[in-house]
């Protein structure tokens, strides 16, 4: 009792002031409010019904606040509330094998997220001494691209293209090559037909990726405010990983739709709008977001976060508003040709404007030795191959140089969901730059070269060591693997 009455002599009353606005209006999620004159950018407000907010528009006389809800529950007059904080998102293990929306709420039907710890949407990007240099390579799994545009752990490389040339396909074949190479992975979906995401979602559960993958998704018919705010969730939930140690790889798919979702927000808000209708703060939307990609120092971790973001281009357009942008945003750019995907060359990857500007440093030796004097053959052969159309006769160097380009080409052809090692894919690429599949014809190069892959690793195990190791093949290693290659043709013709 006394003890009791000790804690209410030490009692001090006190007063928490808790500030109150009202709704004057609602349009397609935007509510402008009216009487919360101390709001901050970026806030947390809470309506009457329940909804949550996000300040983005401080007006003199009121605030424009995206919905993060449905916005048919909301009416004019009734009362909103200032939370005092801004927009947080659940991180951690938990959330791993997990499928959920930009707020951290679960749409696999599972029971809610029990996260280690919150962390803002919006961080500023790590500092330029907190970064180290990019010096391991991101394995895709994929010929075109380990060969042609490498990528290394804490690079930007962008994939760009017309709708339906296999964008999506060679982010979730990345996700699926990383199993068993310490890489966790983010795919966030913004916009993307229901259907699509769904497909993409059971690809990755069957194939066992889930279990290393972390899924957000804005769905389309969701409010453009949780489009917004979609992969800036998705990067702050890969932060923590790298923060602590890890190396994440992020995929947004696609940051069109989030132009597009962010282009409709402002046009509400009554923002000026510029080229394309775009709002003046486009290219600060996405270098903000892309800058939180890097590779960290070991006294801040040590972590990576890989992004790959995703662009969509309409009639080849690359000189558009978005994705001008973004390539001068990113380290590289993956391009896909719409003519080569229809000439069912995939990955239909255009070597010629296709580029990795950090990623070549972080080519293993193995690959470094093959891929570059493969990308000059094969840039040539296009060259060539443009200009055999035009019906000239072609005397028989250029005969050689376009059928060995044409078996190159068969080589870099790739089904989806079949990512290849980094061994097989610099055994296969050896044979071809020393024109062993020369003499087999075109539509036999895939047989050969699939038995190569099956073959040689199990004949020269150690010559996969020194691959997988980091380590120079000697001209003894190249010489092996030439002539177990040919008495393999030659056994199998």
């Amino acid at each position: 009792m006394a003890r009791l009455d000790r804690a209410v002599d030490r009692h001090r009353p006190g007063l928490r002031v808790r500030e109150f606005g009202t709704v004057r209006s609602v349009d397609h999620g935007i509510a402008k409010v009216s009487g919360l004159p101390r709001v901050a950018y970026e806030e947390m407000v809470t309506f009457e019904t329940g909804e949550m907010g996000l300040a983005l528009d401080l007006g003199e006389h009121e605030v424009g606040v995206v919905v993060l809800g449905d916005d048919a529950k909301i009416r004019a007059g009734i009362e909103v509330e200032r939370t005092g904080r801004v927009l947080q998102v659940p991180v951690g293990e938990a959330l791993l094998g997990r499928v959920v929306n930009p707020l951290g709420e679960p749409l696999d039907r599972h029971e809610p997220v029990h996260a280690a710890a919150f962390r803002p949407v919006e961080r500023p990007a790590p500092e330029i001494l907190e970064r180290a240099p990019v010096t391991t390579p991101l394995q895709t799994g994929i010929v075109a691209v380990d060969a042609m545009v490498p990528i290394g752990r804490g690079q930007r490389e962008l994939i760009v293209g017309d709708r339906q040339t296999g964008k999506t396909a060679i982010a979730i074949d990345t996700i699926l090559n990383q199993r068993d190479k310490d890489v966790l992975c983010v795919y966030c979906a913004i916009g993307q037909r229901n259907a699509s995401v769904a497909h993409a979602i059971s690809e990755l559960r069957e194939r066992g990726a889930l279990d290393y993958t972390v899924v957000v998704v804005a769905e389309s018919e969701d409010p453009p405010g949780l489009q917004f705010i979609a992969p800036y969730a998705a990067t702050s939930i890969a932060e923590y990983f790298m923060r602590n140690g890890r190396d994440v790889l992020v995929v947004y798919d696609d940051l069109t739709q989030h132009a597009r979702a962010y282009r409709e927000i402002s046009l509400l808000m009554r923002r000026p709008p510029g080229r394309e209708a775009f709002p003046g703060d486009i290219f600060y939307l996405h270098s903000r977001l892309l800058e939180r990609a890097t590779h960290l120092r070991d006294e801040h971790g040590g972590g990576s976060l890989t992004a790959l973001p995703i662009i969509e281009t309409e009639a080849e357009n690359i000189s558009a508003y978005i994705p001008t942008n973004l390539i001068s945003i990113t380290d590289g750019q993956i391009y896909l040709s719409p003519k080569l995907f229809h000439k069912d060359i995939v990955p239909a990857v255009d070597v010629g404007r296709s580029v990795s500007r950090v990623g070549g440093k972080t080519q293993l030796p193995a690959f470094r030795a093959v891929a570059s004097e493969l990308r000059l053959a094969y840039s040539q052969f296009e060259e060539l191959e443009t200009f055999s159309r035009f019906g000239t006769r072609l005397d028989e160097d250029t005969r050689r140089t376009l059928e060995h380009g044409r078996r190159v080409r068969e080589v870099l052809k790739q089904p989806q969901y079949q990512p290849q090692s980094a061994a097989e894919q610099v055994i296969v690429l050896v044979a071809a730059s020393e024109n062993l599949f020369d003499d087999i014809p075109v539509e036999d190069v895939q047989h050969a070269a699939r038995q190569v892959r099956d073959t040689v690793p199990g004949e020269l195990p150690y010559i996969v060591r020194k691959i997988k190791a980091g380590e120079k093949l000697q001209p003894e290693d190249r010489a092996q693997i030439i002539d177990l290659v040919q008495n393999i043709i030659t056994l199998n013709p």
